[in-house]
């Protein structure tokens, strides 16, 4: 009888969607674009996941052709190039995380104890305009203040110092990206923390104001336990993202000169795909390998912190 009686609340439960659904049709109206990109963007493509085990032709199509297993893994973990790319991936991934992560959440507590409206209207502005800019502009940007004609070259000119190839030293390179990517993306990653900080309850602050808290106490026993969880979800997302090591901005900056300590994944990709024979089923396999390890460190990072007491994603 109760086998019979869940079987039978089925069509009653669709029923009840269906309504739900039409009562919401707007809200539903809203996320299609959405829905639609991730379908035809990220979900339809995996068809092609399959050439990292196949051999592929052209004439065969991806269907058609021959399966190899486990060959083109067998020829990654044998490329030193691609050992060379991993371990620039996780170098700059990590270090992104250790120095760039906490600068937006420093920015977003700065800003939020601005008084003055107007100003930090204006400061906000100020900050986020750069994230709308491409990485084209800002490598073209950076080129044009740290190249050997740019303006750090001629200001040093100046001063008897000879020309100093920034762009070309191994050793500079990653400050660079580190700094050039605070510059772009850190004004518009504090937004969210700002939102987060703008859901506290006012009464909270009040509070702590008549007995007696100054404004740092103010910030560190209200303001950050107020975000924490968002820094928290954030700090997964980024982990999440290690093996996307920010291919657009290395592409548009690196050179010959700095290869040794700017390829990573994404760009070893991109020369195994579209600056050689095209080995399209071998680029595949190091996609899937990377994004199999994107996974697992979501997943390991994600069971630390609801060990911890956060809530985690999953």
């Amino acid at each position: 009888m109760k086998r019979a009686g869940r079987a039978l609340a089925a069509p009653g439960s669709m029923k009840s969607l269906g309504r739900e659904i039409a009562r919401n049709k707007y809200i539903y109206l809203i996320l299609l674009p959405g829905l639609l990109y991730y379908a035809v963007f990220n979900y339809a493509p995996m068809y092609g996941i399959q050439l990292a085990f196949k051999d592929f032709r052209a004439s065969a199509g991806i269907w058609g052709s021959p399966f190899v297993g486990l060959k083109h893994y067998e020829y990654i973990f044998q490329d030193q190039d691609f050992w060379r790319a991993f371990k620039n991936t996780i170098i700059i991934s990590f270090s992104r995380i250790l120095f760039q992560f906490p600068v937006p959440i420093v920015l977003a507590l700065l800003l939020n104890e601005l008084r003055e409206g107007k100003y930090k209207k204006t400061l906000q502005t100020i900050f986020t305009f750069p994230n709308f800019l491409s990485w084209v502009i800002v490598s073209g940007m950076v080129l044009n203040v740290f190249g050997s004609e740019g303006a750090v070259n001629h200001f040093l000119s100046l001063f008897g110092v000879s020309e100093q190839m920034f762009m070309a030293n191994q050793d500079l390179f990653r400050p660079l990206i580190y700094i050039s990517d605070i510059w772009k993306s850190a004004g518009w990653t504090a937004i969210i923390y700002l939102a987060t900080i703008a859901s506290i309850s006012p009464e909270l602050y009040e509070a702590s104001y008549m007995d007696g808290a100054n404004r740092f106490q103010r910030m560190l026993y209200i303001t950050w336990p107020g975000i924490r969880s968002a820094v928290v979800l954030m700090l997964l997302l980024s982990v999440g993202n290690t093996m996307n090591a920010g291919f657009d901005q290395i592409f548009n900056m690196y050179n010959p000169a700095v290869l040794p300590v700017s390829d990573i994944l994404d760009t070893y990709i991109y020369r195994i795909t579209f600056q050689t024979s095209g080995d399209f089923g071998f680029s595949t396999a190091v996609g899937l390998f990377k994004s199999l390890i994107n996974f697992v460190l979501l997943i390991v990072f994600d069971r630390l912190a609801k060990g911890v007491g956060e809530r985690g994603i999953f």
